[in-house]
């Protein structure tokens, strides 16, 4: 396509029409169990719950890019202990980076545009700079020459996804622009805004602004907006939700790349029906993981999943009685000081002592410091136990 043909009304409409009432209902819906998710979880455990997601969303992210890193090898990466296998450790490096990306999003205190062109360069360049070398070097599928791919720059020349052709890389620049002042969440309100984000995913695609990663940074961008409008607390991940359907995900992309069909489709270039299409099923499964979520998350059923596994461990010797009471606690009150320990168990303060001790070890009480109050740990071998379903089916230590 020429550049000069390429004017941005190419990628209208940016947003489904006003008054799209299943559209907006999902939007309210989402607002309101997403406020309520963050309800259930003491704060103090979000914290750490947070890092478990992240991984969460790691492993998904991976499986929709066909790369499979299994959990056990993506925590020994988090550890530095890579396999000796090259392929195998740069999956580890590639699960690696992404974990590490998504951190610094959720630590992210300063005002940022999470829709501008700056914004999407910064999450590219931070997840290609830490990936391995031969993840960077690429070939063109129009021209067949290898390309080495640049941490955070535009693409320079065309490039063909399945059957579409994004736009031109002059014409980017102008592309993004678009994109900025089409989604700025401050002139919206809160439904428009969770709309915008569902739009946004797609049309970021569309664009494809980046030699390789524009998947990785499209999650990671809709990931950025959630939190930036209030919605990402970091106890979901829709990743999870697009890999469980990724035939759906990658039909309904396909559905809204398409041409308007005829006058009753909108006035855009592009079908307003394929893009009210694909917000329905992205803001579907968005809804589906926080109700997902919120069903583990249950204080009682998850007291519950986590007395069982003690009593096993228990009756195993592997952990002391009253090691399910000082649990109990961590999760109820979110902390507690260590002094406390023989107060909740019953037992002389050097047994209680011992006891907490143990579960420390195990890594099912953590602390900031050795003397500092201990909270809800969730180390790998007590995930699929906590939290069925998580992954797929399968032994996370296998």
């Amino acid at each position: 396509m020429s550049n000069l043909l390429e004017s941005v009304s190419l990628i209208e409409p940016m947003l489904p029409a006003d008054g799209t009432k299943i559209l907006e209902d999902l939007a309210t819906d989402l607002i309101v169990k997403s406020y309520s998710l963050e309800a259930v979880v003491n704060p103090v455990i979000t914290r750490n719950l947070a890092d478990l997601v992240r991984s969460m969303n790691c492993y998904y992210s991976n499986l929709i890019e066909g790369h499979h890193t299994h959990p056990r090898d993506i925590d020994r990466a988090l550890a530095d202990d890579f396999a000796i296998e090259p392929k195998q450790k740069a999956l580890q490096l590639e699960a690696k980076a992404h974990i590490e990306v998504q951190r610094l999003i959720d630590y992210q205190i300063k005002p940022i545009n999470v829709v501008s062109a700056d914004y999407l360069c910064w999450l590219h360049r931070e997840f290609c700079q830490r990936l391995p070398a031969e993840f960077l070097r690429l070939e063109n599928s129009q021209t067949g020459v290898e390309i080495q791919l640049q941490p955070g720059k535009l693409r320079t020349g065309g490039v063909k996804v399945g059957s579409h052709l994004p736009i031109s890389a002059e014409a980017i620049p102008r592309f993004l622009q678009r994109f900025e002042q089409a989604y700025n969440p401050k002139q919206f309100s809160k439904v428009r805004q969770v709309m915008a984000i569902a739009a946004s995913h797609h049309r970021l695609l569309w664009i494809h602004p980046f030699y390789d990663g524009n998947g990785r940074v499209a999650r990671l961008f809709s990931h950025s907006f959630l939190k930036e409008i209030g919605l990402g607390n970091g106890l979901w991940s829709v990743s999870r939700g697009l890999a469980r359907s990724v035939a759906d995900y990658r039909r309904f992309l396909i559905g809204a790349d398409q041409q308007r069909w005829n006058d009753w489709d909108g006035r855009g270039n592009l079908s307003a029906k394929g893009l009210n299409n694909f917000c329905q099923f992205f803001l579907e499964v968005c809804r589906d993981q926080v109700d997902y979520m919120r069903s583990l998350l249950q204080p009682e059923q998850l007291l519950t999943r986590i007395e069982l596994y003690i009593e096993e461990q228990i009756k195993l010797k592997l952990l002391p009685k009253k090691s399910f009471n000082l649990l109990r606690e961590a999760l109820l009150s979110g902390e507690y000081e260590r002094g406390k320990a023989s107060q909740i168990t019953g037992y002389q303060e050097r047994q209680a002592r011992t006891v907490l001790n143990q579960l420390v070890k195990a890594g099912l009480l953590v602390s900031d410091t050795p003397r500092s109050a201990v909270r809800l740990g969730f180390p790998p071998q007590v995930v699929e136990r906590y939290f069925p379903s998580l992954y797929p089916s399968f032994n996370l230590h296998s």
